[in-house]
């Protein structure tokens, strides 16, 4: 089997799942209970050259999307856009009951809409590491019924308003997995403090080990590539639980780091800089100032 497909059309992915071809062009909604895998398969990479929009249910297979796994194993509606790399491992010999709905849009489907450029926006398209979208049963029902409008209006006679009316159900999804993955930033908290505790560690890590003089303020792609996540999902997890972008979230660890020197040491404030790795003073004095009202020989000499 050849290292990576490609699948240029969504004929090609019906036709590599064993399905008829497309009814349309440029959408089509596959029920996943009747994908099969050719029997020879059990480690499938690809990219595609369209979206796919992912619910599914009871699936023996383990998903990558990039580098990591998904970390839900069923009742989960997933994001992949154009070119995205995708990666499958699938369980040999195990006979089960897969549920659940492929919606696949070509990007030729928004020319000339609004929803061409809006799409890129939504972040969960954007994750280099995805986490899965998990869903209850009534957000489910929600999803699947936006899927089976777009499919009873594919299906019909296509007229001049049936891009319009696709196009509005298919903005209907994306803002309901909007506000679904804003409820799973706010209710998995267990998993999302473990992500917050492990970025106070590693930035403690950074300023006691004197990496800062070694390497520099991290920045926020290292530090999101240390923690083996995104850095867009980084952002998005501390702005719900922080309020605070990722690079505001790291000079506020700076900035207690030199008001601790600034109290408790002899070193100047140059040096201070140095060791935080500023490579200039001023820059160093400029923030402290922007976050704390005061310069550094300001806030010292209130310990005087």
């Amino acid at each position: 089997m050849p290292g990576t497909f490609r699948f240029h059309t969504l004929s090609d992915l019906h036709s590599y799942y064993g399905l008829p071809g497309p009814e349309h062009p440029m959408i089509s909604l596959i029920d996943y209970s009747k994908v099969k895998y050719p029997d020879d398969t059990e480690n499938l990479k690809w990219l595609q050259d369209f979206y796919m929009f992912a619910l599914k249910r009871n699936v023996q297979a383990k998903f990558n999307y990039g580098q990591q796994p998904y970390d839900f194993d069923s009742g989960v509606l997933s994001f992949f856009a154009p070119q995205q790399l995708m990666h499958v491992q699938i369980k040999p010999n195990v006979e089960v009951n897969q549920t659940g709905w492929l919606l696949l849009v070509h990007p030729d489907l928004l020319w000339n809409t609004p929803l061409a450029a809006q799409i890129k926006n939504y972040q969960f398209f954007q994750y280099k590491v995805n986490e899965a979208l998990f869903l209850s049963e009534k957000e489910e029902a929600v999803i699947a019924e936006i899927f089976q409008k777009i499919e009873k209006e594919y299906q019909s006679n296509m007229d001049r308003f049936s891009q319009s009316l696709i196009i509005n159900q298919l903005e209907y999804l994306l803002i309901y997995a909007d506000r679904f993955y804003n409820r799973q930033f706010l209710t998995r908290k267990i998993t999302n403090h473990q992500i917050l505790d492990k970025l106070e560690v590693l930035l403690q890590e950074h300023f006691a080990e004197d990496k800062l003089i070694e390497k520099g303020i991290p920045t926020v792609q290292q530090v999101a590539d240390e923690l083996n996540i995104s850095a867009n999902y980084l952002s998005t997890l501390l702005k719900v639980l922080t309020g605070q972008s990722t690079q505001q979230f790291i000079h506020d660890k700076l900035i207690e780091k030199a008001k601790e020197m600034l109290s408790s040491t002899e070193l100047s404030v140059s040096q201070i800089a140095y060791s935080l790795g500023f490579e200039h003073s001023q820059s160093f004095s400029k923030l402290f100032k922007a976050k704390t009202a005061l310069t550094p020989i300001e806030f010292r000499q209130a310990f005087n």
